[in-house]
């Protein structure tokens, strides 16, 4: 057995017998709701799982599948309501993405979701990490997802550094590729399992390297673990900012069931600007429509 084959043995062992309960990856021949369509279930969960922590989408998902249980279930329901639904997951552009994608796939593939990977980034919003990670954990199609956990470990493991790039670079994705299985099933689980080892043990700021199974071949502790002496991704201020105004605006609107008038977002934040600021943003990126005598609503 080789070295790498050892590496995925150890790794997968791990997975099986640590890995959360997490609805979406409930595998197709144990689904158990038929009338959620489960690529659909998987593409919904990646996309609302883009920078945001599992214990806040899953209530959310929960709820999206209730109500929209297939692309066409979606695409029938307002932009709007998608976006009232999304709640506070934050980044809601990703609402209207998702109706978007949703209305492709209802009008361009009869509601079916394509395995085709290009076909996938061809979708409203779908990207080249959605598009793998569908590929991959939707239909077994054997790709390579390099999502930020699984960058962090591969970093450690195999180059030695505590932590990654500031984003994703080529020398990255190669060497996610080269470890990446030859078998589809096994090239899935790997994704997953890599996935799950840097959310609950490499963890970016308190790794939990005495749990870590293959702690005795990761590069970053042979070498002492030495501090990371190269740029850092930023952390993203949250208070005071045009998000936290953005989010504040669309929380009135979500909550109303009649357009607003411009007087009570006025309440919402003292600035007068960055308040006009961010409606208008919020109106150019299409999650809120104005209309006569200054009212607004979500899109209809």
């Amino acid at each position: 057995m080789s070295d790498v084959e050892e590496l995925h043995d150890a790794i997968l062992s791990w997975y099986d017998d640590n890995a959360r309960d997490l609805p979406w990856r409930v595998p197709a021949d144990e689904w158990p709701w038929p009338e959620v369509d489960r690529p659909w279930a998987v593409l919904v969960s990646e996309v609302m799982l883009q920078q945001t922590p599992v214990a806040r989408v899953e209530p959310v998902w929960r709820r999206w599948m209730d109500l929209w249980p297939t692309p066409t279930a979606l695409a029938a329901a307002s932009p709007g309501d998608a976006v009232r639904e999304w709640g506070r997951l934050g980044y809601p552009r990703r609402a209207l993405r998702l109706h978007g994608a949703a209305t492709a796939i209802r009008d361009g593939h009869d509601g079916v979701i394509p395995a085709n990977k290009q076909q996938l980034q061809a979708l409203p919003g779908i990207g080249d990490y959605t598009a793998a990670a569908v590929a991959a954990f939707a239909f077994g199609i054997r790709s390579t997802v390099v999502d930020v956990n699984v960058r962090r470990v591969e970093a450690r493991l195999v180059t030695g550094a505590q932590h990654a790039a500031p984003s994703l670079s080529a020398a990255e994705t190669r060497l996610a590729q080269t470890l990446l299985p030859t078998d589809d099933a096994r090239a899935a689980r790997w994704n997953v399992a890599v996935m799950e080892l840097g959310a609950l043990i490499c963890k970016a700021a308190t790794p939990d390297c005495a749990a870590c199974p293959v702690q005795d071949r990761c590069a970053w502790v042979l070498a002492g673990r030495p501090e990371h002496d190269g740029p850092r991704k930023k952390a993203q201020k949250w208070h005071g900012t045009d998000r936290q105004v953005r989010g504040k605006l669309l929380a009135v609107l979500r909550a109303a069931d009649d357009p607003v008038p411009r007087t009570r977002l006025d309440l919402v934040w003292p600035d007068d600007g960055q308040r006009d600021r961010c409606l208008a943003s919020l109106i150019e990126d299409g999650l809120v429509e104005p209309l006569p005598r200054e009212r607004f609503r979500l899109p209809a």
